[in-house]
């Protein structure tokens, strides 16, 4: 008899990671489900982890070759056989009665509802303190709020209707970072979503995550601005400081080039951000100077003027 829910798991050398999140999952109170482990072409020791489980219900799925999270994502959905999808990334775990609540909650929606997604609990991994809560309010159609950023959160907070993808299509293999906001922006344009207002997933924060690759991060979310220009054009303002912002991230990275193509592009989105200005000035200082010169120049400047006048 086939699981009602597929809850797909994708995998990079977390092996000790691994085996907390497929606890978690084997620990929720609703127990119908099929559990699909996509590692990625591990080199540690991920395929001893998986066995020692002995559970019917995992299945385990190894590529030959590296292919990126989204690959990974797809061939979970893709070996799925049930009606509903969760994913969970290997370095989170879910609260107990996170599944029941969700399949609950979404198979008493209309079929306009494309998914449900829940609030997250930041721990820090090293010392295991909580670090905040994150309490989700959007529901129905919220795909204009994805002008303001990704709404729904992590993958691991969501559950889905297996159809979404059969509309708007799998993963996105070309987008490096913001895959899942890729992902829910596609999904809200056909569906509406349902939120349950608890955090039921512990999101570990810790050194060896894509968000500290600032270069990744930067050069994703760049994707995404692009991709979705007519959507965030809706909003200039807020489409204007995406840029600015990405500038910034930019020129931390001393991308001087890149830097000032994200300002000329906040600059001619919304020309009444003043801010703009004054980053165009730094990063063509940055230009003239030259990067190492520039931070040079610029801590002097720092110190003159914390000191003051004689």
């Amino acid at each position: 008899m086939m699981a009602e829910v597929s809850v797909i798991i994708p995998t990079y050398n977390r092996a000790d990671l691994l085996r907390a999140a497929i606890t978690s999952v084997l620990n929720q109170t609703f127990q119908d489900f099929e559990i699909i482990v996509v590692d990625d072409a591990s080199d540690d020791h991920t395929p001893a982890v998986v066995s020692g489980f002995n559970d019917d219900r995992i299945t385990y799925i190894r590529h030959d070759k590296t292919g990126g999270e989204a690959k990974a994502r797809n061939t979970g959905v893709i070996n799925s056989g049930a009606e509903y999808i969760a994913f969970l990334d290997d370095d989170d775990e879910w609260l107990p009665e996170k599944l029941e609540l969700e399949i609950n909650l979404l198979k008493n929606c209309s079929q306009v509802v494309g998914g449900v997604y829940t609030g997250i609990i930041r721990v820090d991994r090293a010392c295991g303190k909580t670090l905040s809560c994150r309490i989700p309010d959007q529901r129905g159609d919220i795909y204009h709020h994805m002008i303001f950023g990704n709404v729904v959160g992590t993958p691991s907070t969501v559950l889905l209707r297996k159809e979404c993808f059969s509309k708007v299509g799998l993963f996105d293999e070309n987008i490096a970072y913001g895959l899942d906001y890729d992902m829910w922006i596609r999904i809200s344009k056909e569906y509406h979503f349902e939120c349950i207002s608890a955090p039921l997933v512990k999101y570990y924060m810790h050194g060896n995550q894509i968000s500290n690759q600032k270069g990744i991060v930067n050069d994703g979310l760049e994707s995404l601005l692009i991709k979705y220009e007519k959507l965030f054009r809706l909003n200039r303002r807020v489409f204007s400081q995406s840029y600015f912002d990405l500038g910034y991230c930019f020129r931390q990275e001393k991308n001087c080039r890149k830097a000032l193509g994200a300002i000329l592009k906040a600059i001619k989105i919304y020309p009444f951000g003043f801010r703009n200005y004054s980053s165009l000035l730094k990063i063509l200082g940055c230009y003239v100077l030259g990067p190492k010169t520039f931070v040079k120049f610029r801590k002097i400047k720092d110190r003159v003027m914390q000191s003051g006048p004689n």
